[in-house]
């Protein structure tokens, strides 16, 4: 994966999460305070506008500008989208990455997502679908597009792991049974990111 290749997944999943905004404020305004697809929406703006300005020679580039983007939003889920993506930045600012690079960068950011967060699996969170992804990232065989397309599965499956459980984490903690029997918007925005992974 180039600097062209993180730019153009990022366009994917611009569009990808236009597509689902709607739905995906939905489902934080039965877990929590509705403010979600709002504020990843302002985050994606400046992420696409920073990156139509910024010289990005290496895959990290691409993240970095994504990870500032997010850390200048509100609300708590655009901060953690930051950090993981600050973290994946650091692990991927070569000319040209691999499954090798996009693994130690999941994995560092979904660290640091639960540092922060306090979260595991099984919460209700973000982390439901970015442990997955980043184990099978972790232990992929073959060319990176496979890896992403079994990353890409397992963060899908993790998010729809969520709609049963309990959230002891995030607003959604707040409402208890309520929010039961729905989606986590963070896990499902996940699943999203990791969907729009491929190469050429």
């Amino acid at each position: 994966m180039k600097a062209s290749d993180a730019q153009d997944w990022m366009r994917r999943f611009f569009v990808a999460f236009d597509r689902e905004q709607q739905a995906l404020t939905e489902l934080d305004r039965q877990t929590g305070d509705g403010d979600f697809g709002a504020n990843l929406r302002s985050a994606l703006g400046r992420a696409r506008a920073g990156l139509e300005n910024a010289d990005t020679a290496t895959p990290g580039d691409v993240f970095g500008v994504v990870s500032t983007a997010f850390l200048h939003t509100g609300g708590t889920s655009g901060p953690l989208f930051g950090m993981w993506f600050r973290e994946l930045a650091k692990a991927t600012r070569i000319e040209r990455i691999g499954v090798a690079e996009l693994a130690r960068g999941f994995a560092d950011g979904t660290a640091t997502v639960q540092r922060l967060g306090g979260a595991k699996p099984g919460d209700k969170t973000m982390v439901d679908a970015m442990v997955p992804a980043s184990d099978a990232l972790a232990t992929a065989s073959g060319s990176l597009d496979d890896a992403l397309a079994a990353a890409a599965v397992a963060a899908r499956s993790g998010a729809e792991a969520t709609a049963p459980l309990l959230a002891k984490r995030g607003r959604a903690s707040y409402v208890g049974e309520v929010a039961r029997g729905v989606l986590d918007p963070g896990a499902v925005t996940v699943a999203l990111l990791v969907e729009t992974a491929r190469v050429g």
